[in-house]
């Protein structure tokens, strides 16, 4: 018999990987590297100027993915706590980077 708690969590991962997958998506068409320190902030902040590529749509539905990102992160959490969803969280962000490389930005 399967646990219920990995299927819980496989739903989690699915769909913080589907909305992640997006906002990786966008960040590249915006040119903007979404994991650089302070960079989400000045996103949800509405500061279009950090984008490298002017496309103000994309822009709009990159913030509303990141608000998105953080509404199912805290779901995830209340559900399965803090240790699994960032351990969720950094997988996926360490799949992103394989596919997007240095896009993202975050590299120190």
């Amino acid at each position: 018999m399967s646990d219920p708690r990995d299927t819980t969590q496989g739903s989690w991962a699915a769909q913080l990987d589907t909305v992640d997958q997006e906002i990786a998506r966008l960040a590249a068409i915006c040119q903007v590297q979404v994991l650089d320190p302070g960079v989400i902030e000045r996103i949800i902040r509405n500061d279009i100027s950090v984008c490298g590529s002017r496309n103000e749509l994309a822009f709009k539905k990159l913030r509303a993915v990141i608000g998105m990102h953080y509404a199912v992160r805290d779901r995830a959490l209340e559900d399965l706590g803090v240790e699994e969803t960032n351990r969720i969280v950094i997988e996926i962000v360490a799949r992103l980077r394989q596919k997007f490389g240095d896009k993202l930005g975050g590299r120190t």
